[in-house]
């Protein structure tokens, strides 16, 4: 009893230093992960004459908004961001809540109403996850040309609409898999219709597939910059990710304005997932991305 009594201490210390040493390895890469990121504050509270490579990492002098005015407002050959950000916020909210409906729809259809053929749609829609932005671009520009939705903030919504039905349609599916088709068939026997049994049965149990596909269609549009940058061909109708590589001057880059700026582009996702983060996690564990 003396012995195995001895052992068992040494046995906890042996078993406390994966542990210790696991946390220093997760403490060491969130160090590297927040350098950028202190980087970025410090820089964007600065004055412009406090920014140089020699002072990159010391504290600023006294807290600075000017950067984060200019940033917004422009001035002095800086276009400021106050409209493109506005367009943005145009864009990505109808182009997230029609993603939404449709991804529902989609795998409502796709995981309660089988049909011949059905499995090879569901195939041929996941295709499109894998088809690179760049490879489209011209097709794409000149279907948009042809309805009358070239330039616009339309188009860009039409874009992000068809390029998000892919994986909305993928997480509701799965989503929807999940729920007891005994509950479809009772709505079949009480006489609802196709739209009845989708709006009284599924669409109150969606709440988590709705969060989840809501945070990644908005997390997705409002960081996209390609297709902001080759359909929208007007200054006044560009993506805020747009007038943010347009603050960096032709003859020199003030970084605290770009860093300003990079600040007030990473707000709004930055506020969406510290509020919806945890019904995230809980869309997440509730199935949304299972199958």
């Amino acid at each position: 009893m003396t012995a195995a009594a001895a052992s068992r201490p040494s046995r906890q210390v042996r078993g406390r230093r994966p542990r210790v040493l696991l946390y220093a390895v997760m403490v060491a890469v969130a160090v590297v992960y927040v350098f950028p990121v202190y980087l970025l504050l410090i820089t964007a509270f600065k004055s412009f004459d406090q920014v140089s490579l020699s002072r990159m990492w010391d504290l600023p002098s006294g807290l600075s908004l000017g950067s984060f005015d200019r940033a917004w407002n422009g001035g002095e050959g800086t276009i400021g961001m106050r409209g493109s950000f506005l367009n943005s916020v145009a864009m990505v909210v109808p182009a997230t809540v029609i993603s939404c409906l449709l991804g529902s729809l989609n795998g409502y259809v796709l995981s309660k109403w089988r049909f011949p053929g059905s499995e090879t749609i569901f195939t041929l829609l996941l295709f499109g996850m894998f088809i690179p932005y760049q490879s489209v671009l011209v097709p794409l520009v000149q279907v948009l040309r042809e309805i009358g939705l070239y330039g616009s903030i339309g188009g860009l919504i039409l874009t992000h609409v068809v390029y998000g039905i892919p994986i909305t349609t993928l997480i509701f599916r799965n989503y929807y898999v999940g729920v007891p088709n005994d509950l479809v068939e009772a709505g079949k026997i009480d006489g609802a219709s196709f739209f009845g049994i989708y709006r009284h049965v599924l669409l109150p149990l969606s709440a988590p597939g709705f969060v989840v596909v809501a945070i990644w269609q908005f997390t997705s549009i409002w960081n996209e910059f390609l297709f902001g940058l080759i359909i929208t061909n007007a200054p006044e109708k560009r993506p805020v990710t747009v007038a943010l590589q347009n603050l960096s001057g032709s003859q020199f880059t003030q970084w605290n304005v770009q860093m300003a700026g990079a600040l007030i582009v990473a707000l709004p996702t930055l506020l969406v997932y510290i509020f919806l983060g945890r019904y995230f996690l809980r869309g997440l564990l509730a199935g949304s991305l299972k199958g």
